[in-house]
């Protein structure tokens, strides 16, 4: 008996989409309608008690006459630039040192995972404390280091870090290699042990050093790995946010003033909600153009095993 001919419980196809209904409802209700009525409410002026329709007149404000926008542009815009280069070379590394064999190791990659774990506000608290330009640990170090030299040189000489406009940003980027032992790490071991011992033993036979090895057969063969770790990783690090609410509230002088902040502080704080949905949708756009770019220039780096 043919399956169209079954009763509708006995069909494979009935039980599919009832196991995927909660999912489906769920996707309903909390994605796909929020983000219709976000497209929709980006076209009104709304501070929550009235709303006045102005088409894309927020739109052509937000590129035109926002001097604010562009700056949170240019601020994501350089700590993706800073933080997705280092965290995944950081990552990577690591999951090298973590694939080796040696005793322990499963403890080994336990420590390394942990800080990932640590929930923003205490990792932000963490930090607070230890960027502080009087008695936080990296100026006790630099001190410490440089009166080797200078022995006149004072507390006062040292970065204020999360205090200037010169440092803030750049402290945010070292923040956020707390957690390059977390997730990113686990995909590239995963990564590094799904690639066939045969190759490196060949190339030992070859007379490949390790570096070779690493340049020649585990970086082409892990290729797909970092492709996949580096979409993920600007999508995520252009919507920073917790650590710049936290520590800076995007100062000193706007140095911090990241994109999704800029969203919060418009629709949580001046409750210009139409504004702020104008702006979640043009983050969006922009999130779909970069990744659709990456996908494309993807064919002439990403190497699959087989091809």
């Amino acid at each position: 008996m043919s399956a169209s001919r079954l009763p509708l419980r006995q069909r494979p196809a009935f039980w599919a989409y009832l196991f995927l209904l909660p999912w489906m409802v769920g996707f309903v209700l909390f994605r796909a309608g929020p983000m219709v009525a976000s497209a929709i409410l980006s076209l009104f002026r709304n501070d929550m008690v009235r709303a006045e329709f102005r088409g894309l007149g927020h739109y052509v404000y937000i590129f035109t006459d926002d001097p604010h926008f562009w700056r949170s542009v240019l601020n994501t815009a350089l700590y993706v630039g800073l933080s997705v280069p280092i965290g995944l070379t950081g990552s990577l590394l690591i999951a090298v040192l973590l694939n080796r064999r040696m005793k322990a190791m499963g403890l080994w990659r336990t420590l390394y995972y942990v800080p990932s774990l640590v929930p923003a506000v205490a990792s932000a608290y963490i930090w607070r404390l230890v960027l502080d330009p009087d008695n936080g640990i990296f100026n006790q170090a630099i001190l410490a280091v440089t009166r080797l030299f200078s022995p006149e040189l004072i507390m006062a000489d040292m970065p204020q870090w999360l205090f200037s406009s010169k440092t803030a940003l750049l402290s945010l980027v070292v923040m956020s290699l707390w957690g390059i032992g977390g997730g990113r790490m686990i995909i590239f071991l995963a990564g590094l042990q799904s690639i066939s011992s045969h190759y490196y033993e060949v190339a030992e036979i070859d007379g490949a050093g390790p570096w070779r090895q690493f340049v020649h057969i585990t970086l082409p063969l892990l290729s797909p790995v970092i492709f996949f770790n580096l979409v993920l990783g600007i999508v995520g690090a252009s919507q920073v946010f917790a650590s710049a609410y936290l520590l800076t509230r995007g100062g000193p002088n706007e140095a911090t003033l990241f994109y999704v902040l800029n969203i919060f502080f418009h629709a949580f704080e001046q409750f210009h909600m139409g504004y702020a949905s104008a702006l979640a949708w043009i983050l969006f756009v922009g999130l779909l153009f970069a990744t659709v770019i990456q996908f494309n220039r993807a064919r002439r780096w990403v190497h699959y095993e087989g091809e």
